[in-house]
């Protein structure tokens, strides 16, 4: 497979304290190394060390992110950006900050920068945003991964970056040279979260269309396993190293979106594509704009689709080889990686064109 980088536009180095939780293998970790990436002086403000330990009263801060649930983290936080005098600080889905902090952190003379991959705003309603809502039109840069924010946003008249589900190159890549379906042991895949119609759509593949299916994610042992599907193998959560590779050994990726957090697309499908494998996806409006159609993934709008495709491709390795393999290729010309992305954001911080250099179209990119 022929192999494509981006030449990034040079950044201005900046110190930036990044505020959120760094899980092993999670997406905040990736952001935080991409910057380093990025040649940028980022420090750690971690907050786990401010979860409370009881169940009871983790569960009540989520809910109720006020007073003395908060006043510790956030005075924390105060004191370090004091002393450290950073140029931006970043928040990575700050649902427990203050207006107070946001006022100090102005103060100190730093930009405050919100990533937010959850939306806050759609039919979810989960009630973790109460102290989110209080701060947002305090913050000099939103990045938004939905257009169902974009235009809010722009009613409101809030600065913001249109970004999107990104891969990490460190973590999501093709597999060694000359893998093929003697490497693949997963027929038709899904790894993920058991969110909306999922197990419903996926029960439908394995009975009624009699589709071999590997699944893997929290929860799925207790939804599907009391069944005993037949054809259906079903296994739980998968960390980075082992999620790369079990898109690598599957024949076939399947892969949805999260309708109540207003998703445009998913970000398996674009780590996917980052891994050069097949993607069978539900077709939305921003699949299209991410992958071109029966070229570089496939889409279906109904399980019959699904079946029918899915039925189909599992017959052709050499279109499946094909389709991930430009897949791929498209993912790095068009940015789709964490370290273009975040470069996007830091230039427009500093008034300069956000755009990487890309050969091809990378999707509908918007700032306000």
């Amino acid at each position: 497979m022929t192999e494509f980088a981006l030449s990034l536009p040079p950044l201005c180095r900046r110190r930036i304290l990044y505020v959120s939780s760094l899980v092993s293998h999670g997406t905040t970790t990736f952001r935080f190394e991409a910057m380093r990436r990025l040649g940028q002086d980022v420090a750690l403000f971690e907050m786990r060390p401010y979860a409370p330990r009881q169940r009871h009263l983790s569960v009540l801060r989520s809910y109720f992110p006020f007073g003395p649930l908060v006043s510790h983290i956030n005075r924390d936080l105060v004191r370090i950006v004091e002393s450290s005098r950073p140029d931006v600080v970043w928040f990575d889905k700050p649902t427990v900050f203050t207006s107070g902090t946001m006022d100090a952190i102005h103060g100190a003379g730093a930009r405050i920068v919100f990533y937010v991959q959850d939306g806050p705003f759609g039919p979810r309603n989960d009630g973790l945003w109460r102290q989110f809502y209080r701060v947002y039109r305090m913050v000099d840069l939103h990045c938004l991964v939905r257009e169902a924010d974009v235009v809010r946003y722009r009613e409101w008249g809030l600065p913001f970056i249109r970004t999107m589900f990104s891969f990490d190159p460190a973590v999501h890549y093709p597999p060694p040279e000359g893998w093929s379906d003697v490497d693949r042991d997963r027929d038709v895949s899904y790894i993920g979260h058991p969110h909306e119609e999922r197990p419903a759509f996926l029960r439908a593949l394995a009975r009624e269309h009699g589709l071999p299916l590997s699944i893997n994610g929290n929860l799925w042992e207790n939804i599907l396993g009391p069944e005993r599907l037949a054809n259906c193998r079903i296994g739980g959560h998968l960390g980075a190293d082992q999620y790369r590779e079990a898109i690598w050994r599957s024949k076939i990726n399947l892969s949805f979106v999260t309708q109540d957090n207003e998703d445009d697309i998913a970000h398996k499908a674009v780590e996917t594509a980052a891994c050069g494998q097949f993607l069978l996806t539900l077709r939305t409006p921003g699949h299209e704009a991410l992958l071109e159609e029966d070229r570089e993934a496939v889409f279906f709008s109904s399980v019959e689709e699904c079946a029918e495709k899915a039925r189909f491709y599992l017959g052709r390795p050499d279109l499946r080889e094909a389709i991930g393999s430009r897949a791929r290729e498209r993912a790095v010309w068009s940015g789709y990686d964490n370290d273009t992305q975040l470069a996007r954001v830091l230039n427009r911080l500093d008034g300069r064109d956000e755009r990487p250099p890309s050969p091809q179209p990378s999707g509908n990119f918007e700032t306000e």
